[in-house]
């Protein structure tokens, strides 16, 4: 809902509660760049932060998979009770500064559908 003239709540429309559930974030930005060769306002390239495949040989992992062997079924709790629906995006930043490339990793609200660099749509009120 949201807050008409006349002061009383209004439904929106479909396409006004997408674009509130939708972050639409530019794919270069003006910030502050901490490292020792910059310090100073840079552009940074903005792209979204991916996760990279868990390795094998982690200390948490070798340790799940050796408690996990033989007899005995499943040893550790197994998380079934999902609430959340969304989750938090985070952006990568890198400085575009050819002797900086440094890279700072912003986390931003959540939100159901996220675009870097798209159209900005004109809302008609």
């Amino acid at each position: 809902f949201a807050e008409g003239a006349d002061g009383l709540r209004v439904p929106l429309s479909e396409t006004q509660s997408e674009a509130r559930n939708m972050v639409n974030y530019p794919k270069t930005i003006r910030t502050f760049c901490k490292s020792p060769i910059c310090r100073q306002h840079q552009t940074h390239k903005v792209s979204q932060y991916k996760q990279g495949k868990a390795s094998n040989f982690a200390q948490g992992k070798r340790r799940y998979d050796r408690k996990q062997a033989g007899f005995g079924g499943q040893t550790k709790p197994i998380f079934h009770k999902k609430a959340k629906t969304t989750k938090k995006i985070v952006l990568k930043l890198e400085c575009t500064n050819a002797k900086c490339k440094t890279v700072q990793l912003r986390a931003i609200k959540r939100c159901k559908h996220f675009e870097l660099g798209a159209k900005k749509v004109v809302s008609l009120y």
